[in-house]
């Protein structure tokens, strides 16, 4: 009987922690009603290096080279360097041809961060830059990502976030629920964080980082196998904020197979997971000693993988108790609130109603991304097993997924204006 007594206490303690994570971000979704302020218009000043690291991209790093060299911006004030690594077709002949300069890369690589920590040494021993912009060789740029950027760091700014958009939000149910996910980020996570003065998150790809801040921070130098994170935790633990700079957009290839996202996801999942077991004392330490109040966003968010772990281990021990015929009380003893995270038809249709909510907001309504919204909730779920398998067996290559969506910036935004599910408010 004492064990059925400790299960009750845990099942109490691991819904009690879980609805604390799922609050916190559900107090800041309250905020993604708010409007952003716009920066001001400021006239050309800085001067940018473009960062592209490449593998195997000659599909589709043309397109992204000419989106970058119509920029409405200054030609003398950015330059666009493409670093293939690990290349087995014409990557780097294909970017020469569209106008970008190539930059070798002398090192090993086994994941992006290595790339760019031989890119940057390379660059800021040259000197010459105010900033950097790093983007995936299968980003397209809207024409204005220079000026915006410009603006951010004449507002002050030593670390950016763009927006990041699908450039395939209809290619397949998979490419659809990626779509949405990544505006459920802009609007629920960067867009709300920025309305409170609070931090942003660098997203994959679409920043920029003062060259002054590389500087100080000795180069670029990151480990797990999301060096976005990781980098965003490492400014956060120096007292540097990221800016959220919507009017910086981009438009990003999405995995159209469940085979590729898994293995993608997978890879985020280990990021985050080794994010976790190298900085979140650290976080902890900036937050309580250090009053360093953007650091609490962080350390929530490396939560993520254990959060969902604790979720699927506080319905197992529910589950145990159930067919014990032993009563157990949670946190909170509300029954709605209950059926949300137990019930699959009512979680299903919680899930549904946040994507719509989100697609709505974001102005990307039409009725081809129904299928993604309608799929979300799979999609969020598979990310469970994924999370428990990299706990025991985490990802420690960066295995290329290939990129095939060969479109250029004009198709996307149609020369003149852009379709209404590409709009940004």
């Amino acid at each position: 009987m004492a064990i059925l007594l400790d299960l009750k206490h845990l099942a109490w303690t691991l819904s009690f922690l879980f609805t604390i994570y799922i609050a916190y971000y559900a107090v800041f979704s309250l905020l993604s009603l708010k409007r952003s302020k716009a920066l001001k218009e400021c006239a050309p000043q800085n001067r940018f290096a473009i960062v592209i690291a490449a593998r195997n991209e000659a599909c589709v790093i043309g397109n992204l080279v000419e989106s970058l060299m119509v920029q409405n911006y200054p030609k003398e004030l950015y330059d666009v360097y493409v670093v293939p690594n690990n290349c087995t077709d014409n990557t780097g002949a294909a970017a020469r041809e569209a106008g970008a300069l190539l930059l070798e890369c002398r090192v090993p690589v086994k994941s992006k961060g290595q790339v760019l920590n031989d890119a940057f040494d390379q660059l800021l021993s040259g000197g010459g830059y105010d900033a950097f912009c790093v983007f995936d060789a299968d980003n397209l740029v809207h024409q204005d990502f220079l000026k915006s950027m410009n603006n951010a760091l004449c507002a002050g700014a030593r670390v950016g976030q763009a927006y990041r958009d699908s450039k395939n939000p209809y290619d397949s149910v998979v490419s659809g629920c990626y779509s949405v996910y990544y505006w459920m980020i802009n609007r629920l996570i960067n867009h709300t964080r920025s309305v409170v003065g609070l931090s942003a998150i660098i997203n994959g790809s679409g920043f920029m980082v003062r060259a002054d801040l590389l500087q100080e921070m000795g180069g670029w130098h990151t480990f797990t196998m999301t060096e976005d994170i990781e980098f965003t935790t490492q400014c956060l633990l120096r007292g540097e904020k990221v800016m959220w700079v919507p009017d910086a957009r981009i438009y990003d290839e999405q995995p159209v197979t469940f085979a590729q996202s898994w293995k993608q996801r997978k890879r985020w999942s280990t990021g985050l997971l080794q994010g976790f077991e190298l900085y979140f004392t650290k976080l902890v330490k900036a937050v309580f000693v250090e009053k360093k109040v953007n650091c609490i966003d962080q350390m929530v968010f490396l939560l993520a993988p254990c959060m969902q772990v604790i979720y699927i281990a506080s319905l197992a021990v529910g589950l145990l108790l159930d067919l014990c015929y032993v009563k157990y009380d949670l946190f909170p003893e509300k029954v709605l609130y209950y059926k949300m995270f137990v019930s699959l038809n009512v979680s299903y249709l919680t899930t549904l109603a946040l994507s719509v909510y989100t697609i709505i907001m974001e102005r990307k309504s039409s009725l081809r991304i129904l299928g993604g919204a309608a799929a979300y909730w799979l999609f969020i779920v598979s990310w469970i097993p994924i999370n428990i398998i990299c706990l025991f067996r985490k990802t420690t290559t960066w295995d290329e997924i290939k990129h095939t969506r060969n479109v250029s910036i004009d198709e996307i935004s149609g020369g003149r204006k852009q379709p209404s599910f590409l709009k940004i408010t």
